[in-house]
């Protein structure tokens, strides 16, 4: 069991028996003469769904153990990304709709973690902190632009648009942060 005064974002835990959440944000409040409370935002792993819980404090949950397994992105085909399991070289399948954010960092050879429930369940990815990609298209710097931080719109290598320095050009790759999605360096 897990007590709600310990949530941390990254905690998986049950909630009404079938939905498997992560804390994303908690905050624990206590009002004058009343009990303290434990406001969790949560996403839900299943739906993608985001909720706000309130707790009692000292309320306890049942863990959710999620394991983590290494695959390897394939391809698409329309409705599915398509994953090596790298342990059984199986092919796995996951509905796209679950893989907006993540969606936007896949190439074909990226390594990425299967977030697996009881074994059973795929319920979706985790990507490294950071990912490599090749610009195919940056329009060039204009001399003058440099007095400042001044940026340019680039397309990689997936059709991701990014924000990126005057000086990067086309075959350039440079390293994109996946939790904001932003530029950090080259490669």
């Amino acid at each position: 069991m897990i007590n709600v005064n310990d949530f941390k974002p990254g905690i998986t835990f049950l909630h009404n028996k079938t939905d498997i959440l992560i804390v994303i944000e908690s905050a624990h409040s206590k009002s004058g003469r009343g009990q303290a409370h434990v406001k969790v935002k949560a996403k839900n792993l299943r739906t993608q769904a985001i909720i706000s819980i309130t707790f009692t404090g000292g309320d306890t949950v049942y863990p959710a153990i999620i394991d983590k397994r290494p695959a390897i992105y394939s391809y698409d085909d329309g409705m599915y990304s398509v994953f090596m399991d790298n342990e059984d070289y199986n092919e796995i399948r996951i509905d796209q709709s679950r893989l907006s954010w993540e969606k936007k960092f896949l190439v074909p050879g990226n390594e990425v973690s299967l977030r697996v429930y009881k074994n059973l369940e795929i319920l979706g990815i985790d990507l490294p902190p950071s990912v490599i990609l090749a610009v195919v298209d940056a329009p060039p710097g204009v001399k003058g632009n440099s007095v400042s931080n001044t940026t340019k719109t680039a397309i990689l290598e997936n059709g991701l648009q990014l924000q990126v320095p005057m000086f990067i050009n086309n075959g350039d790759k440079i390293v994109v942060s996946t939790d904001e999605g932003k530029y950090k360096n080259r490669a």
